[in-house]
């Protein structure tokens, strides 16, 4: 093989699975003065992916990161075209390199990712299993409607479903921390409707993992910190990746991490657990429900590149994670079980999960003139969700013994998708250049529940987490068949055109068809506009249609029931519809004076048929829905159950939505010659959601209340802000970033302190805001050699929390902020140290 085949070879194995293809031809338009290359793209031409094979020096680390350029890096997501750059999109994107996640301070990465993009929340906290899986929320949508892709590849979701009522309620997204942080290189963020190009979830924007393809080198991490104002909450990660020549034209990159974060419990001297008397034999501060589990996490990855012949290559990845993690439920007083627990306990809630993903695939760059990839993927996601330092005294008193650790249930969700993509460049008439792309899919999807141990869910099930019942249990599964097809013209050397449609049959929800305009016109090199209008879909996941599950707590308990089970369709529950959205988008890019960038997008996305939980029955309605799921409550006999705490719910199409808003972006590379370089960004987004329409029942009753619309409209911040001051002066480097979260809405429940008329009423409901925070982070960095980095840091500086609720909607008196907005942490300050050594 040639000099210049084996380099071609090389750069074709360096990209992005899906973007290894022959340049374009006769690319003429340029955008805001950068050209679209005519040439076969070289490693050095893209900032961010790095070749599996030697290639000229680059500029110093330090250089990289502080010249602010993520936006000359080529990008492979929301386009099908060739080399196009993140600055030239004709769609919203952000680029977030590895250096600038490093600097968020967080080790886990949908933290970090918060940290960075406006778009993109998190809930203040999880509940239940639901705190057991980290999910991001893009532009305040489920985080369902968020598409994650590694390699423009779709990425496996999680099997434990968020089955608490809130904002979340339903969600089975990608648990990106089940993805090894040291294999990342990049991350692209399209804030644009895609279903038309990705198939269903791309209703809020996708989340592309780019990881690293190099052939050579090492890179370690190292990284600890706590929560100092609590002096808990103590983390570390250890990580490492390095790559391999595989001949001379291939690679081997490895990667693994091991993370480990200690249970964190906010400061509650201020307050007390209502049913803490003096003369209680147990602590007021017992009850640490309001906490962030304890988890540890390993995690795994092999990539490969290699020629097979010279117009063909292979491909592959391989990631695998382990996750053991434990979150605290609501402490139980002596009387509970005082032969096992004389002084009362605090039940766990635990998980064991295995995560894989396996993808191969083969791609060239000369099928009837076509670049083509050829691709099937596995991906697989178990979780046993266990209770620990538990009991069900039922069931003591029944039989004489309790366990006091349980396997609650099982679940398993699998995705196998198979995909053929091919794409070439034409001229029409040999006047207007165009990038035709098309290709087929198909995708399995797989969905097993197994039932829990007995004694976790007979007599009212263990404190803290009842099991699932055989009832309960089995096993679903549908097929996806997809085609698309996609062109993108150049009408005029300023004007980019994009045409994209896509098909795709459900054998358990039909047919649907989507698709997509975009456009962009360069009026000179330093102004642009673009746009936007697409629709989409959403078919709901098996989770939502076929899961069901009971919570119990001490004085109450409340059941999640399947829509298609005769307990659901007891209290209303109907067939799952698909959501399906619109959106619009429209944006101007300008550079004001050389190395200033700024764009404004504004945006509308409408969503028919949102899929969240319903509004809940209670009391004895709720009951008996529950108890036909084989379950029994008693609410007698001193168990200390409510009847008016019993709630039941199921996944339902709630609502109609509109959400608008919208996106600013400006960065600015100041030379400060002598002093070093200081790289300034503001990042903006302001987020607004209505409902335009509400559905009904079986029975005719609204399927929402107050308290759940506010979930939809009021839960996300109505604006987020970040301010980024980043400074590099010869070894030293300073990273300063502001980030200011807007108002949220909840509308909460009386709890035990209310008056009897409206405690624990499913109609009434207290309004409460969370006023708006700016939050401070700081690190300092130190570059010894051209190997070793350090860096101390600390996040929220000035430990900004949310604000406390209203006792009489504090439920036992520990849980003192509002769990189910996102936005401000409730973690407080947290400061860190960390080393990077590169060889």
């Amino acid at each position: 093989m040639s000099h210049k085949r084996r380099l071609f070879a090389a750069t074709i194995l360096a990209l992005p699975f899906g973007m290894a293809h022959a340049a374009p031809v006769n690319a003429k338009h340029k955008h805001l003065g950068h050209k679209t290359s005519s040439s076969v793209p070289t490693p050095a031409a893209s900032t961010n992916v790095a070749a599996p094979v030697a290639v000229p020096r680059r500029r110093s680390r330090a250089a990289r990161d502080a010249s602010g350029d993520a936006g000359e890096s080529v990008i492979v997501t929301g386009t099908h075209a060739f080399n196009r750059k993140a600055r030239d999109s004709a769609a919203p994107i952000t680029v977030l390199s590895g250096a600038t996640l490093r600097r968020s301070g967080q080790l886990n990465l949908a933290d970090a990712i918060t940290r960075v993009d406006p778009s993109i929340t998190v809930n203040a906290v999880g509940s239940d299993a639901g705190a057991l899986t980290s999910s991001i929320r893009m532009r305040g949508l489920n985080p369902n409607e968020v598409l994650v892709l590694v390699d423009g590849k779709r990425r496996n979701t999680t099997a434990n479903i968020y089955a608490d009522a809130g904002p979340q309620q339903g969600s089975t997204p990608v648990d990106l921390n089940m993805i090894p942080a040291s294999a990342i290189d990049h991350i692209e963020v399209l804030r644009d409707g895609a279903a038309a190009m990705y198939g269903s979830d791309a209703i809020a924007g996708v989340v592309n993992i780019i990881t690293k393809k190099t052939s050579h080198g090492i890179n370690t991490i190292a990284q600890t910190g706590a929560n100092a104002y609590n002096g808990d909450g103590w983390q570390y990660l250890v990580g490492a990746d390095g790559g391999l020549k595989w001949g001379n034209d291939g690679f081997v990159h490895l990667s693994g991490q091991v993370y480990h974060t200690d249970h964190m419990v906010p400061n509650l001297k201020s307050t007390r657990e209502h049913r803490w008397t003096p003369a209680s034999t147990w602590p007021a501060d017992s009850n640490k429900i309001l906490s962030m589990p304890e988890e540890t996490r390993e995690n795994l990855s092999i990539e490969w590149g290699k020629g097979i012949t010279e117009n063909i290559q292979t491909y592959g990845l391989v990631t695998y994670a382990h996750r053991h993690s434990e979150a605290y439920e609501n402490y139980r007083l002596p009387t509970v079980a005082p032969s096992a627990y004389p002084y009362g306990f605090s039940p766990l809630e635990t998980i064991e999960e295995n995560d894989f993903q396996a993808n191969l695939g083969v791609k060239g760059d000369n099928l009837f003139g076509f670049s083509w990839d050829l691709s099937t993927l596995y991906g697989q996601d178990d979780n046993d969700i266990g209770n620990k330092n538990t009991f069900n005294p039922n069931y003591y008193k029944t039989y004489g013994w309790s366990p006091t650790t349980a396997r609650a249930e099982s679940y398993s969700l699998a995705q196998w998708t198979s995909n053929f993509d091919m794409r070439r460049n034409f001229n029409i008439a040999n006047v207007v250049p165009m990038t035709l792309a098309m290709g087929a899919e198909h995708r399995l999807e797989m969905y097993h529940i197994r039932a829990g141990n007995p004694p976790s869910y007979l007599l009212g099930g263990t404190q803290g987490y009842a099991g699932l019942t055989p009832q309960n249990a089995g096993s679903w599964q549908r097929n996806v068949w997809a085609g698309y097809i996609d062109g993108d013209f150049h009408p005029t050397k300023h004007w980019d055109l994009d045409f994209a449609g896509r098909f795709e049959h459900y054998t358990d929800f039909g047919n649907t068809e989507n698709g997509k305009v975009t456009t962009r016109y360069d009026f000179t090199d330093r102004i642009a506009i673009r746009g936007t209008i697409s629709n989409g879909f959403r078919a709901p996941t098996l989770p939502e249609e076929h899961f069901s599950a009971l919570n119990v707590s001490p004085t109450g308990a409340s059941g999640v029931l399947s829509t298609t089970s005769a307990a659901g369709r007891s209290i209303g529950a109907q067939n799952l519809k698909p959501e399906r959205s619109t959106s619009a988008e429209g944006g101007i890019i300008v550079e004001p004076v050389k190395g200033w960038h700024a764009s404004v997008d504004v945006y509308q996305i409408n969503i028919r048929d949102r899929i969240i939980g319903s509004a809940t029955v209670n009391g004895q309605t709720a009951l008996d829905a529950i108890e036909m799921t084989g379950v029994s409550i008693p609410t007698s006999g001193g168990s200390g159950i409510d009847l008016n705490d019993v709630t039941a719910n199921y996944f339902a199409n709630a609502a109609s939505t509109r959400t608008q808003g919208l996106d600013i972006q400006s960065d600015y590379l100041l030379h400060l010659h002598r002093y070093g370089n200081l790289n300034l960004s503001m990042m903006l987004n302001l987020n607004r959601t209505r409902i335009h329409h509400v559905n009904t029942d079986a029975s005719g009753n609204a399927l929402v209340n107050a308290q759940t619309l506010s979930y939809l409209t009021t839960g996300s911040p109505r604006s987020k802000i970040i301010l980024n001051a980043y400074w590099t002066y010869h070894q030293w480097d300073v990273n300063v970033r502001q980030t200011r979260y807007g108002e949220t809405k909840s509308n909460l429940t009386y709890q035990d302190l209310a008056p009897k008329a409206i405690k624990y009423s499913n109609t009434d409901f207290a309004e409460f805001k969370n006023t708006p925070v700016w939050l401070t982070d700081i690190e300092v960095g130190y570059r010894v050699n051209e190997h070793w980095h350090f860096a101390v840091g600390a996040n929220n500086i000035f430990n900004q929390r949310p604000r406390h609720v209203n006792p009489i909607n504090n439920y036992l008196g520990p849980k003192i902020y509002d769990t189910d907005s996102s936005g401000i942490p409730i973690t407080g300050g947290y400061y860190y140290g960390r080393i990077n050594a590169t060889f």
